[in-house]
């Protein structure tokens, strides 16, 4: 019989060890706690995500004897194979993402994929989304939604694909999201209020969960108002979700 695939979310930042408890179900922890093997972005924070894990569950054996492989952008197709393998042998795994829920937003995705493939149980556990908090702090339609990962970094092509997506927001009632490398989110802002209509509902969710959360919902309009006044969000090297609404 082949092993269970965990799905463990993760802190959306750093935590302390008693607000764990307020992130991360106990019994996510217990699982998370009581597994050998791990499949993770990088290694040293998997490591540090089960540090944290220690602080209230005994791990199953010492920290530098769990194994962790990496998956990333820059693992290549082939490798997933062997990453499989020990589930395929009885042993559970868990699989972690850097920060929220594996598989989104993840290349975890992949794995997910083939553990399908050959019938290897797969169990997502409860934890924070950063999507799906911002959605719900956000006001804006949660009836309907689609995430779009990264805009082009060219402003030229980010600018049309904001449109597009304002376009796109506006016919279909549909709230789109995105993210954005934390060091370039103020000039994401600058260009969703020079591209959108001035009624276009905006929404910019910053550190989800941890105390320094921040979510501002504003028309395009009244945010460039703020950003004038040099009133814009904290969010400097911080990762944010952006939300729009076209009306």
């Amino acid at each position: 019989m082949p092993g269970t695939l965990y799905l463990i979310p993760n802190t959306l930042g750093p935590a302390e060890p008693d607000a764990l408890a307020t992130i991360l179900p106990e019994q996510v922890q217990a699982i998370a706690a009581r597994l050998d093997y791990f499949v993770g972005e990088n290694a040293k924070t998997t490591r540090a995500f089960l540090k944290l894990v220690g602080t209230r569950h005994p791990l199953a054996k010492p920290l530098q004897e769990i194994q962790i492989a990496e998956l990333n952008v820059n693992t290549p197709a082939q490798a997933l194979a062997a990453l499989l393998e020990p589930l395929l042998a009885g042993r559970d795994a868990g699989l972690v993402s850097e920060a929220g829920v594996p598989a989104v937003a993840d290349p975890g995705a992949d794995l997910v994929r083939l553990a399908h493939q050959h019938a290897v149980p797969v169990r997502p556990l409860v934890g924070p989304s950063s999507l799906l908090l911002a959605v719900m702090a956000s006001g804006l339609n949660g009836q309907s939604f689609a995430f779009n990962g990264y805009l082009p970094t060219d402003a030229e092509q980010r600018a049309k694909r904001i449109r597009e997506l304002e376009q796109r927001s506006r016919k279909e009632r549909q709230t789109q999201l995105f993210i954005e490398t934390p060091y370039r989110n103020a000039a994401m802002l600058e260009a969703l209020v020079a591209a959108c209509q001035p009624g276009t509902l905006v929404c910019v969710a910053t550190d989800l969960s941890l105390p320094s959360e921040s979510v501002r919902t504003m028309t395009a309009a009244k945010w460039k108002g703020a950003l004038a006044a040099g009133k814009g969000p904290e969010f400097h090297k911080k990762p944010t979700v952006f939300l729009l609404l076209g009306q």
